[in-house]
C-alpha cells in the first residue's frame, strides 16, 4: 500500500507537529508497545465522517540502526479504555508495535481525513492538524521472557520452507490443538455479543473457569475467566494453537462479528475488539498460536452478510485493515482467507495481496477449501500466482497423509514451498471423536458402518500429517458428537487426544529432530500390508523416522546410503525416552531389518535411525 508520507506531498501541506503521543506497554523486544494520540472526537456509529473509513492513521516506526522500519496501521480506540468502560466514543487513536530488537526506536504519525481515506490509496484527503506529523522516540530493552511465551522467541514467519520459523530464537514451528469450535469468540462476556440461532447459544466456557489462575487477565470486574481458562488449558496440555472465526454472520453459528451491529460492516465495536485483544495477548504469552479464519463459506457469495460479494471493495479492505491494525502485533498467527473458501481465484489473490500490503509484519497467509475442490483451487494459487504461503487442509481423517504430501510436493515444484497443515478432518458429522466415556459416549464415530476412534486419529491424522512434511494439525469436532464444532465449551472432551498431540510435539523438540530439513520418503519403508499405516520421513545420511501402525515386521531400504545408524524406538501413545528394540544398529548399503519394538508389537511405534 502506498506510503502516506509520500501521498501527503501531493497536497502541498506541510505536516503539523503540535500534539504528543503516549507510549504504553512493556518497552521490550517482541512485547506489545502501544502508541496513543489524541485525535478527532468521534463515535463508533458516526457516518460523516466515519471514524473507520474516513480517517487514516499510520505510524512509521524505525529502529535507530535504520532497520527494521514498519508502517503500522492505526485505529479508532474510543476512550482508550473501552474494554473496561464499554465506551463507544472518544478521541483516542492507537497503533501497536512489537519491536524486533532492543535499542532506540523513533516514530512519526501520519493522520489524514477524507472520504474513504482508510481504504483507498487515491482518496482525496488532508492532514489532521495537531496529529499528523507527531514524532518521538522511545527505548526498548531486551525481552525477559522464556519458555512457551512467544515474546522470548520472536515473531513467527514464513521463510520459504514448509515450516514457519521464529525470528529471534531460530526455532521452527509445529502446531497441534483445536480447530473447533469455530464459534470460539461467541462468548457471553464479550460486549454486544448475541446469539441469533436458538440451537447455537453463547458460550460461558464455565468448564474452564477452574483453569483461570490468579494474575491472569480479566475485564469489567472479573469477566473473561472462562475463555482465559480455556486458553490456559490448551497450553497446559502442551498444545499450541486455537482457531476461530472473527466473522460468521449468516453462517452456521451466526453469533460472531466485529461490527457495532451484525449487518453494519463499516462501523466497528471498540470495546468488544479490545476484549478480544486481551484474550489474544494472553494466548501469545502462553505460547498459543492464533488461527484467524477470516470468513465462513456462506459469506463468500452474493448474500447480505458477504463483504462486497467477495470482491476487494471498501468493506473487505476495511475488515482486513482493522484486523491487522488491532491484532497484527501478535507474534504467531495466520490469516486464513476463509473456511471452505469459494471466492474466485482473482478475489482470493486480491484479498491475499491486500493483506500482505497492509500487514507490516508479513504474517503467514493461507486458504482453506472443500476437500473435493483442492485441486481446482490450489493449483491456481501455488507458485507465483499469489502471495499465499500455505494451505489449511480439510480432508477425511484417513486421507491426511496423502493430501498433505500432495500439496507439500506440488507447492515445492511450483517454486514456493507452502506450509501445509491438516486443520479439519472428515466426516463432518464426527471429525475427531470425544474421549471414550465422555458424557456417556464411547468416543467412536463413523459413517456407513465404518468405525474409527481417537487411536486411528493419532496414527493417520496426527502422525500421518507430520510424516508427510506437514506443519501440524488442528482437530475439528463433528457436529453429531458432544461438544461439537458449534457448541463446544469444554476442551476436556478430547483430553486424551491433546495428550497424544503433546507427545508428538515433545518428540520432535526433545530429541532435536531437524524436521525442517527432512522430507517424506515412504517408498523406502517395507512393511507387511497388515501393518498399515506406515510412513517414512528422512534426511538421508543423517536421520530416518519410520512410523509403524503396528510394531512390525518392517524393513528400510538403505541401499543408497552407506552410513551406520543407531536404532531406537519411540512410543507415540505414552511418550518418554527412546527405547531399545531387538535391533540396535544397522549398516546402510542394503535393505535392513528394523527388528521388533521393546513391547506391544501390535501397537503403533516410531523407529528412529540416527547416524
Amino acid at each position: 500500500m502506498a506510503s502516506l508520507s509520500v501521498g501527503l506531498l501531493n497536497w502541498g501541506v506541510p505536516p503539523v507537529q503540535a500534539g504528543e503521543a503516549t507510549i504504553d506497554g512493556e518497552q521490550k523486544a517482541w512485547h506489545k508497545v502501544t502508541l496513543t494520540v489524541d485525535g478527532p472526537q468521534a463515535k463508533e456509529t458516526d457516518s460523516s465522517p466515519n471514524p473507520f473509513t474516513d480517517y487514516r492513521m499510520t505510524v512509521d516506526f524505525e529502529h535507530e540502526s535504520g532497520s527494521p522500519r514498519y508502517q503500522v496501521p492505526g485505529y479508532f480506540a474510543a476512550d482508550g479504555n473501552a474494554a473496561e468502560s464499554s465506551a463507544t466514543s472518544g478521541n483516542k487513536w492507537r497503533a501497536h508495535l512489537s519491536p524486533d530488537k532492543p535499542g532506540q526506536w523513533t516514530y512519526t504519525v501520519h493522520f489524514v481525513q477524507g472520504k474513504n481515506a482508510a481504504v483507498e490509496d487515491n482518496a482525496k484527503a488532508k492532514p489532521v492538524a495537531d496529529v499528523d506529523g507527531i514524532t518521538g522516540k522511545f527505548k526498548v530493552a531486551a525481552s525477559d521472557k522464556s519458555g512457551r511465551d512467544f515474546r522470548g522467541r520472536g515473531r513467527l514467519g514464513y521463510v520459504g520452507k514448509h515450516y514457519l520459523q521464529f525470528k529471534d530464537s531460530g526455532e521452527y514451528f509445529l502446531k497441534a490443538g483445536p480447530d473447533a469450535p469455530e464459534t470460539f469468540l461467541a462468548y457471553v462476556d464479550f460486549d454486544d455479543t448475541i446469539a441469533n440461532k436458538p440451537k447455537v447459544p453463547l458460550k460461558s466456557w464455565k468448564a474452564h473457569v477452574q483453569d483461570w489462575n490468579n494474575g491472569d487477565p480479566t475485564w469489567k470486574d472479573g469477566k473473561g475467566k472462562g475463555i482465559i481458562g480455556a486458553v490456559n488449558y490448551i497450553a497446559d496440555k502442551g498444545c499450541n494453537v486455537v482457531s476461530f472465526l472473527p466473522y460468521n454472520a449468516g453462517g452456521d453459528g451466526d453469533n460472531v462479528w466485529p461490527f457495532v451491529a451484525r449487518d453494519d460492516q463499516l462501523h466497528y465495536d471498540c470495546s468488544k475488539l479490545d476484549q478480544w485483544q486481551i484474550v489474544f495477548d494472553h494466548a501469545q504469552a502462553k505460547g498459543v498460536y492464533l488461527h484467524f479464519k477470516m470468513q465462513e463459506t456462506e459469506m463468500d457469495d452474493d448474500v447480505p452478510t458477504s463483504l462486497n460479494k467477495g470482491d476487494l471493495g471498501p468493506e473487505r479492505k476495511l475488515y482486513c485493515r482493522e484486523l491487522v491494525a488491532r491484532f497484527g502485533h501478535e507474534l504467531a498467527l495466520n490469516w486464513n482467507l476463509g473456511e471452505e473458501n469459494t471466492q474466485t481465484p482473482k478475489q482470493q489473490r486480491d484479498m491475499a495481496k491486500y493483506i500482505q500490503d497492509v500487514d507490516p509484519y508479513g504474517h503467514h497467509i493461507v486458504i482453506h477449501t472443500f476437500p473435493n475442490q483442492q485441486d481446482k483451487v490450489y493449483t491456481q494459487l501455488i507458485g507465483d500466482q499469489s502471495v499465499l504461503t500455505g494451505a489449511s487442509l480439510q480432508n477425511g481423517w484417513n486421507a491426511a497423509h496423502a493430501r498433505t504430501l500432495k500439496w507439500v510436493t506440488e507447492s515445492a515444484k511450483a517454486g514456493r514451498p507452502w506450509v501445509c497443515a491438516n486443520d479439519e478432518q472428515g466426516p463432518a458429522s464426527f471429525g475427531v471423536p470425544a474421549d471414550p466415556g465422555y458424557e456417556g459416549k464411547d468416543g467412536k464415530g463413523g459413517e456407513k458402518g465404518k468405525q474409527y476412534d481417537l487411536h486411528d486419529i493419532r496414527k493417520q491424522t496426527l502422525w500421518g500429517t507430520l510424516m508427510a512434511g506437514g506443519a501440524g494439525v488442528e482437530y475439528y469436532f463433528g457436529y453429531k458428537l458432544p461438544q461439537n464444532d458449534l457448541v463446544c465449551e469444554d476442551f476436556r472432551s478430547r483430553d486424551q487426544s491433546w495428550d497424544y498431540c503433546r507427545i508428538a510435539l515433545e518428540f520432535f523438540g526433545e530429541n532435536d529432530i531437524p524436521f525442517w530439513e527432512m522430507k517424506n520418503m515412504d517408498s523406502l519403508l517395507k512393511v507387511d500390508s497388515s501393518a498399515q499405516p506406515a510412513y517414512c520421513f528422512a534426511k538421508p545420511g543423517s536421520i530416518y523416522l519410520a512410523f509403524l501402525g503396528e510394531g512390525g515386521p518392517s524393513k528400510l531400504d538403505l541401499s543408497k546410503d552407506n552410513q551406520a545408524y543407531q536404532v531406537s524406538w519411540f512410543n507415540p501413545r505414552t511418550g518418554g525416552k527412546l527405547q531399545k528394540g531387538s535391533v540396535t544398529q544397522v549398516k546402510g548399503g542394503s535393505v535392513v531389518d528394523l527388528g521388533t519394538p521393546p513391547e506391544d508389537a501390535k501397537e503403533d511405534w516410531l523407529v528412529v535411525l540416527r547416524k
